[in-house]
C-alpha cells in the first residue's frame, strides 16, 4: 500500500495535461493496482489456494514490475516524485514481496497500522513509559487489548477477567496459562462479543 501510495501522489504533483497520457507514475500505480485486483479475487479462497494462486498471478507481475523499476531508475530523475516512489520500491523489493511466501499473510499492513493508530495518536498519555519498566508494561496491556480485539473478545471485560484469575492461578502451569488465551475455549461468555454486539 506504501508504494502504491508513492505513485499515486507522484502522480498527483504532475500537471493535469500530463496525468491523462501515459507516463511512468501511472504505469508504477497500474502494477500495484493489478497486484490488489489479483488479493480480491483471493480473498474467499483457503491459504494454500491463496499461495499457489500469487506465485501463478501475482509472481509474473512482480517480475515484471522489478524489470521496469529496474529500467525506469536509469532514466529517471531520482528526486522526482516518480523516481523517489522507483526508488523506495527496490530499496524494500523484499519486503513488497514477503506476501508470496504465506498464503496467510497479507499484501498490505493497513490492518496492523489501524490496530496501533489509537496508541499512536494517544502516545502523549503515556508520558508515564518514561521508565523501561513503564514502557514494558504499557507494551504488555497494549498486546493484551489487541489480541483480545483480533479474537473478538471484549477487551475491558478480558482484562479484568486475567486480573481476577492470574493472582490465584499457577503461573508455572502451562497448561493452565494457555487456558488464559484469547482464543482459549475456557474464556467466559461474558468476555466474548456476540453476534448482535459487534
Amino acid at each position: 500500500m506504501h508504494a502504491r501510495r508513492k505513485f499515486d501522489e507522484a502522480l498527483k504533483v504532475l500537471p493535469k495535461t500530463k496525468r491523462t497520457k501515459t507516463c511512468a507514475a501511472q504505469e508504477g500505480l497500474d502494477f500495484c493496482n493489478k497486484l490488489f485486483d489479483i488479493e480480491k479475487d483471493l480473498k474467499e479462497v483457503s491459504v494454500e489456494e491463496r499461495y499457489a494462486l500469487r506465485l501463478e498471478k501475482s509472481k509474473p507481475v512482480l517480475d515484471d514490475f522489478y524489470s521496469w523499476l529496474k529500467i525506469q531508475r536509469k532514466v529517471l530523475t531520482p528526486k522526482s516524485a516518480t523516481g523517489n516512489a522507483i526508488q523506495y520500491c527496490l530499496n524494500l523489493w523484499d519486503k513488497l514481496c514477503g506476501f508470496l511466501l504465506d498464503g496467510r499473510l497479507y499484501i498490505d499492513n493497513n490492518i496492523t497500522e489501524r490496530s496501533i493508530k489509537s496508541f499512536v495518536i494517544s502516545r502523549k498519555n503515556f508520558l508515564f513509559c518514561n521508565t523501561p519498566s513503564g514502557a514494558t508494561a504499557s507494551a504488555i496491556i497494549y498486546s493484551i487489548i489487541q489480541t483480545a480485539r483480533e479474537n473478538n473478545l471484549k477487551p475491558f471485560e478480558y482484562l479484568k477477567y486475567l486480573l481476577h484469575m492470574l493472582p490465584n492461578s499457577d503461573v508455572n502451569d502451562q497448561k493452565i496459562l494457555d487456558s488464559y488465551l484469547p482464543w482459549s475455549k475456557d474464556i467466559p461468555e461474558v468476555c466474548k462479543f456476540n453476534n448482535n454486539s459487534i
